[in-house]
């Protein structure tokens, strides 16, 4: 008896990929959780690491980030958590949940004038 082939809506294909965040860079994609840069994601132990640094060492750290060092601990120490705030939203984008919702003939008449 002949092997009979399967429909191709019956197949299903499977990937490895999670499904539950968009990616942003290639980085991401190959694996980039972003830890690398800050050593951590986690705001309150990277305002722990700031706050165990000496203002020598905050400057240092600032360098490193890419902050020109200014004199004033308070200043840099915002400077420092902003662009830490800027750099983990790249890694916590979610995923764009698609919108199931039926609309009714009058909005969907409205919305298909620009066609």
């Amino acid at each position: 008896m002949p092997k009979q082939r399967k429909k191709l809506e019956d197949l299903s294909q499977t990937h490895g990929k999670l499904e539950d965040i968009q990616y942003k860079s290639l980085e991401q994609i190959w694996g980039d959780d972003g830890s690398a840069k800050y050593k951590t994601l986690d705001e309150s132990k990277y305002m722990e690491y700031l706050n165990d640094l000496n203002k020598s060492d905050l400057q240092t750290h600032a360098r490193k980030i890419g902050l020109i060092p200014v004199d004033n601990r308070e200043t840099i120490t915002k400077r420092l958590i902003a662009e830490f705030r800027k750099f983990t939203s790249l890694y916590k984008v979610p995923k764009n949940k698609e919108d199931n919702t039926e609309l009714n003939k009058e909005a969907k008449n409205i919305l298909s004038e620009g066609k």
